[in-house]
């Protein structure tokens, strides 16, 4: 039997119950807020599909994990729980982990066994609205193609996390605590010179443009950093790039294909602006430019939150 993950972050049997049926049960409920009726939508499918894998399995009893959300409606669950009993013959068990101070036992007991616990659903209609309300970046949903793990990304937690249980093994005392950091994140990047002909440049992390474009001519160069004229745009050369670090780049496009590890980038920017606060474009490239130029760049620089593990 073959398997799927919907955009509702549930596993889906291909079939009568295929990812396209999913989509088409939320069309035009996608706003809705939680504990609504696009929730009560996805909880059908989800009792529908482990009703019968329960029937398939022989079971006579299912639950859900999502009793335990206070973003959820127990009631909801409930009630269509009891129609899926009477429908099918699969008995759910609704236990209310959250009265009686379950929810504060539930933090209580998150943090001191360190475990990470997820603030939505999976459900990407209830996570986008969230993030809206918390003027942050849907940041979980980035994944650059050039695999490299940015700050506060899924693969950041994933790596975290590897780490912690090989530190679990081999049992030894570690905390993983949170921090308040600026993170950043790239959507494009184009340049051109005298306007039609395009420069392949890679920006490094944190440069940032007010208006998302730039015009503008190198000035000077000093100590190999080109200086433009507007928007304290600063360019370096591709060799120059490789002697701040212990790489062997071959082209900017093999730079932006399989970068240096955030980190190390973000050593070099360091080291060109001798600041922590610098968020002017510094863009590498292939070979020294002159004449006119045009960039494009929309990125985003925002507060948030990342765990960090320091072993004891």
């Amino acid at each position: 039997m073959q398997r799927s993950c919907d955009l509702l972050g549930i596993e889906l049997i291909e079939g009568p119950y295929d990812y396209q049926s999913w989509l088409d049960a939320v069309r035009g409920l996608e706003k809705e807020p939680e504990k609504g009726k696009r929730c009560a939508v996805c909880f059908d499918k989800r009792f529908l599909v482990s009703a019968h894998k329960a029937l398939e399995l022989g079971e006579k009893k299912i639950t859900t994990t999502l009793l335990v959300s206070p973003l959820k409606s127990q009631e909801q669950l409930k009630a269509i729980g009891e129609k899926f009993y009477t429908e099918y013959g699969v008995e759910f068990i609704a236990v209310d982990y959250r009265s009686g101070g379950g929810t504060q036992d539930q933090s209580r007991v998150t943090k001191e066994q360190q475990l990470y616990r997820q603030d939505y659903c999976g459900c990407i209609y209830g996570l986008t609205m969230q993030r809206e309300q918390q003027n942050k970046l849907l940041d979980e949903l980035f994944s650059p193609i050039s695999q490299q793990i940015l700050p506060g990304s899924i693969e950041e937690r994933i790596a975290l996390y590897t780490t912690r249980n090989e530190l679990e093994k081999q049992k030894k005392n570690y905390k993983i605590i949170k921090e308040k950091f600026l993170n950043y994140r790239e959507f494009f990047c184009t340049l051109y010179k005298n306007k039609t002909t395009q420069v392949t440049a890679y920006p490094l992390p944190y440069s940032t443009l007010p208006r998302k474009k730039a015009q503008g001519r190198i000035e000077y160069t000093i100590n190999n950093i080109s200086y433009c004229n507007r928007d304290e745009i600063k360019c370096i050369t591709l060799e120059y790039f490789n002697t701040l670090t212990s790489f062997h780049y071959k082209s900017v496009q093999e730079l932006i294909f399989n970068p240096p590890l955030f980190e190390e980038v973000l050593k070099i920017r360091h080291h060109i602006t001798q600041s922590p606060y610098d968020l002017s474009p510094i863009l590498v490239i292939e070979e020294p430019l002159d004449g006119k130029l045009i960039l494009h760049l929309d990125t985003k620089v925002y507060e948030d939150t990342r765990e960090k593990l320091i072993i004891i």
